[in-house]
């Protein structure tokens, strides 16, 4: 039986997704060793977990979708295992302030929205609403993708916004986005479109700075948080960051 081509974009788009919900690996490993989150915010982790909920929900309802959600179950388990880590190296405060927006918007929001959703509504409603609740963090997400972008023209520097990442960005919008024209998604084109364009403006900025002289002044921390946010979506997750 041949393998159909939305299978082929679906599978290569879960590949290009895990491999960006890992890309904050080394952020992690880097807390374990040293006992403490440091400067590192939890954000962003938070926002990837809920983003990635919602992507599962969808993908589950909606059918001929498994790959959407498959990839999602994935980076929500990488998100839960960095919070995890998180929480146990946090300074008091922070403990305690990750703590409540993870109760609040990774367990009582999604669950509230999801239940809601999937009770009060029914067929194509249900889908279309759980859809736009993904599309809405998605684009959420790009806050950091530009953030990172602005930061590279503001220091005229490539330095936090290594070229195999932003490579693997583009890659991941990209295959999904084709995923999308062809299963016919629009819910899945339209954050995927949008991050393979940014993934573009990070590729085309790139080639503009990439032989500035980079700052050598910048610490390490602040290094690995700002490539830790600009990867915050997969926008499919991705997408999603999908």
């Amino acid at each position: 039986m041949a393998i159909s081509s939305i299978t082929i974009f679906g599978v290569l788009g879960n590949i290009m997704s895990g491999l960006l919900y890992l890309s904050p690996t080394n952020v992690f490993v880097r807390i374990a060793k040293r006992r403490s989150t440091e400067e590192f915010e939890s954000i962003p982790y938070i926002s990837k977990l809920l983003n990635a909920y919602f992507w599962v929900y969808y993908g589950f309802i909606k059918p001929n979708s498994v790959l959407v959600a498959t990839v999602n179950v994935f980076g929500a388990a990488v998100e839960i295992v960095f919070l995890t880590i998180f929480l146990l190296f946090a300074p008091p405060r922070m403990k305690v302030r990750t703590a409540i927006l993870v109760v609040v918007l990774d367990v009582a929001f999604p669950g509230a929205t999801i239940l809601l959703t999937h009770f009060l509504l029914d067929g194509d409603k249900r889908i279309d609403v759980a859809g736009l609740w993904c599309v809405i963090f998605s684009m959420i997400a790009y806050a950091s993708p530009l953030s990172a972008m602005k930061t590279v023209v503001a220091l005229q520097s490539v330095e936090y916004m290594p070229f195999l990442l932003s490579f693997i960005f583009f890659l991941n919008g990209g295959v999904w986005t084709v995923y999308a024209i062809l299963a016919k998604d629009l819910f899945v084109g339209i954050p995927n479109g949008s991050g393979f364009l940014l993934g573009t403006a990070q590729l085309i900025l790139y080639f503009i700075y990439w032989k500035r002289k980079s700052s050598k002044q910048a610490s390490d921390g602040l290094e690995d948080q700002q490539i830790s946010e600009a990867l915050i979506s997969n926008p499919s997750q991705g997408n999603s960051e999908h």
